[in-house]
Order: structure tokens, then sequence, then C-alpha cells
């Protein structure tokens, strides 16, 4: 191909890698209602009634977006971002971000499309010698993880969050006061996720999380494997049916697991997504994850079935199972 006559597609590449480079101005002024948080920026989606912020991130290296809340939305740069954002075809938001930035690269002189050319390259191999970096990261976190999980006690089902949570410990460990849930990819532990007593969670900073998971239980034929997202969910999943269960850890990770299983398991065994339901927030990403990963995985899907004296605060299966088991103590209290 003439570099002099180049393709609408290798416009758009070019005008993307080059639009990278200038992320940290274009992103803010394209999603205004946003605030950075790592290599992301989250903003609320100015396309639809959008009222919390969460479902719509970009990724500020790579270029990449996605909002959970609606399939539909999702991209690999950030011509794709405008694109969406103003309703246009993505050459048309490949020259908006061309004159924007002032990149020349629709002025078709070699000079310019040679520069963005270059920009390409340069983040191409940033973009390499990024995900180099972050592998050689995930290893060491691995490592670490497995060192603090065998150097861990089993946990016991005194401690206050599984008390709480009115949950047995379900192989979990406990680390400093922490609990500690292994996140198991390919096999090996490749980070943990530690609750406090208070219930908060943190995970190893640089490990892996996508496509991880928590097992809990043993995956045999005639049982069908759950997976859900929160381990206090699985936990309790597991012991009201005796079924495994496969916990994400979170909404976004919920497609991720339910694919992996479904490519290790087959098509014939049974997968069925239990979903959380955050009813509270009209955008429900736990419903719409749930959805999405169900559709993708071929697996079957359920839902906490709410009293209509629910609190709208309970969004998953344990919440569920906590307040029949607080209603049924109150009412043995009466007798």
């Amino acid at each position: 191909m003439s570099m002099s006559n180049p393709d609408p597609i290798q416009l758009i590449r070019m005008v993307g890698a080059a639009a990278i480079g200038a992320s940290q101005e274009l992103v803010p002024e394209l999603l205004p209602d946003g605030y950075r948080r790592g290599q992301e920026w989250v903003a609320l989606n100015p396309t639809r009634q959008d009222t919390k912020l969460g479902s719509l991130s970009v990724n500020m290296e790579s270029g990449r977006w996605n909002d959970f809340a609606d399939r539909a939305a999702h991209g690999g740069d950030l011509v794709s971002l405008v694109a969406y954002l103003s309703q246009c075809t993505q050459i048309e938001a490949a020259r908006h971000i061309d004159q924007r930035l002032a990149l020349g690269v629709f002025h078709g002189t070699t000079n310019h499309l040679s520069a963005a050319l270059q920009i390409a390259d340069k983040h191409a191999e940033v973009q390499h010698q990024a995900r180099k970096a972050a592998q050689q990261k995930r290893a060491k976190v691995s490592s670490t993880a497995q060192a603090i999980w065998h150097s861990s006690i089993p946990a016991n089902d005194e401690h206050p969050y599984l008390v709480k949570k009115r949950i047995s410990a379900s192989g979990a460990r406990i680390n400093r006061d922490r609990l500690v849930i292994p996140l198991h990819f390919q096999s090996k532990i490749a980070n943990l996720q530690f609750i406090s007593s208070e219930g908060d969670k943190r995970f190893l900073s640089g490990g892996r999380i996508v496509g991880c998971y928590s097992p809990i239980g043993m995956i045999t034929k005639g049982k069908p494997l759950y997976i859900c997202e929160g381990w206090a969910t699985g936990a309790t999943i597991h012991l009201d049916t005796g079924a495994p269960v496969a916990c994400a850890l979170s909404a976004k990770n919920l497609e991720a697991v339910a694919l992996t299983f479904r490519e290790r398991l087959g098509d014939k065994f049974e997968l069925i997504i239990a979903g959380d339901d955050d009813r509270g927030n009209p955008d429900n990403p736990g419903r719409n994850a749930a959805n999405q990963a169900a559709l993708s995985a071929r697996a079957l899907l359920t839902f906490p079935q709410w009293p209509d004296d629910a609190p709208l605060t309970f969004t998953d299966f344990n919440d569920l199972y906590v307040w029949y088991q607080s209603r049924r103590s109150e009412a043995y209290a009466k007798v």
C-alpha cells in the first residue's frame, strides 16, 4: 500500500495510536464527569441516563473502553470511543481527533503520514514493553501469593467476617487476622484476596485478577458448577446446595471465569451463573454482568428471589440468606 494513498483503516489506526499519546488530555475532555483510577478513567456515560460512576471505564494506556451496563458499548481504541459518544462513523471520529490534536494525518502529506506511523510504531513498542513488565509483575505476585498462602493457617468458623455472614470457612485461611482467599489461574494460585473482620477487601497489587477464580468444593459429574461474584456468596451457595462454586470476585470478571469453565468442562457440563442483583442501582451492573456471562458461556442463570419486604440494599444470595436467618432467630426468640 502506498504511503501517499493510505486506506481508511490505516488512517483510523494511525489516529488511534497517536491519540494514546494524548489520552491524559483527550479522555477527560471527552468524559468530564469522571476520575482517574489506576490506569483507567471511570466516568458517567453521557449517552444515557447514567447516575453512578463505575460501569464506563477507559484504559488510558491502551485506549480500550467498556460500559458494563451496556453490552453493545465497548471498543479497542479512542477512535471507537469518539464514534460511540458522537454517534458517528469511525472515519468521522478519526477526522475529529486528527483535527483536535493537529496530527495532520488527513492532510495527505508524506511528512504527516510518516510522523503518524512513527508514533504508531513507538506506541506499539511501548505497549509491548508494558505487557512484558506486567507479565513479570504478575509472576512475582503469584510467587508471593503462594508463599503467603502456604504460611497461613486454616480459618475456623469463628472469624468475625464468617460469623457476620453466617457461613463456614470453606477452605479459607487466616493471615494476620485477615481471611485469605486464593485466586486460581490455570490451576495455580495467582493472587489473593484479603478480607478483614469488618469486611474490607483487597488484592495483592499488580497481580492477575481477570480470568482468576476462587474455588469452593470439588467439581464432580452429576453436580452443576455455580459461578458467582463474591466469595461469601459462593460459600452460601455451596452451603445450601452442596455443589461446587467458582467465585469471580467481581462483576467485571464474571464472563471471563464463565468462559474459562465452559472451555474446560465442555458444552454438556451444566454451568449456572448465580448473579448479583444491584436493585438500588438504576444500571444494575450485577444483573447485566450475569446476563452477559450466561449468554457468552451458554449457562443457566439464577438471581435471588426477593420478598416484598426485603431491603433494597440487599444484592446477593448471602444477603438473602443472612436476612432469612436473622428473621428465623427473631421468631424463635419470641416463642
